[in-house]
């Protein structure tokens, strides 16, 4: 881990016309030490985080979290569409023809835990490739399926006042069989669904991976972007742990373009979740 992300004493990592970042952690992979969703926020709290992501609440009460939430003073900021059946090798339904029913269902009850806990944010989860199909002959139809059931979500969320997010990931090392893999493959389907309220979801660990090129690919499709995510590459660890990124020099673009959206830890602590925020500290003391 580096000694000091920011290591300026007492100055700003950005000059006043630019936008100081918000960071969010991501309770499915941060804090896992801690056995429940409840005692996570409040760890996060605890270090200093004013808002959270969850990947699926769903086996916890929304009455839990909404304790939860309401005690730390924090926000829930993004949670995910139910991945369908894991155990059968499900990862999310958007784009899996023949399931457009489960899809819906799911929408449903993710979009009750949104409601529940004032989140406004859902990551609308595409899915795998069905095993035994080849990718090229199978993505037409998966694309169209996506396409009609993002729409479909598009207008259900509207009247809630609740963005969908969809988000690629890499196939190279995570998940070779996940249907949405690029942001340009991402940008693509955003445009063919034609509504406001789907937009792009920026994991930086699965974009470094899959195409590189962060600076101009964050300048390219900046318009789409409703979420960021953030992890240092190849080993998905804290942002300054040994790695391919230079954080400091992405946090300082995305403050120059204005952005204001939050950022999402989702990464695998290399030791205890508050000994991985040291980066986290230093950018928000430097940012006073």
């Amino acid at each position: 881990m580096n000694a000091g992300m920011f290591p300026s004493t007492g100055s700003a990592p950005c000059d006043s016309n630019m936008s100081r970042l918000k960071f969010c952690a991501n309770i499915s992979w941060l804090y896992t030490e801690l056995p429940d969703l409840t005692q996570r926020i409040c760890a996060a709290a605890s270090d200093g985080f004013k808002a959270v992501e969850a990947a699926w609440p769903y086996d916890t009460k929304i009455e839990h979290i909404q304790r939860a939430r309401n005690d730390n003073g924090v926000k829930v900021v993004l949670i995910n569409t139910p991945p369908g059946d894991m155990k059968a090798g499900d990862l999310g339904l958007a784009a899996v023809p023949g399931r457009e029913a489960e899809f819906r269902q799911g929408l449903q009850l993710a979009l009750k835990y949104a409601n529940a806990l004032d989140c406004k944010r859902i990551h609308l989860m595409a899915g795998r490739v069905p095993v035994g199909s080849d990718r090229a002959e199978v993505a037409s139809e998966m694309e169209s399926t996506f396409v009609q059931n993002l729409q479909y979500a598009a207008d259900v969320l509207m009247k809630e006042g609740v963005t969908g997010l969809i988000e690629p990931i890499n196939t190279r090392i995570t998940d070779p069989r996940y249907f949405l893999d690029s942001p340009h493959h991402a940008a693509a389907v955003i445009e063919k669904v034609g509504k406001p309220n789907i937009k792009l979801q920026m994991d930086v660990f699965h974009w470094q991976i899959m195409d590189g090129n962060l600076t101009q690919n964050l300048k390219k499709y900046f318009p789409l972007i409703g979420h960021i995510q953030i992890a240092q590459v190849p080993g998905r660890n804290e942002p300054d742990s040994a790695g391919e990124l230079k954080y400091q020099y992405l946090f300082s673009l995305l403050e120059s373009m204005g952005y204001t959206e939050y950022i999402g830890c989702e990464y695998k602590p290399l030791g205890s979740t508050s000994e991985s925020l040291d980066w986290f500290r230093d950018y928000m003391t430097a940012s006073k």
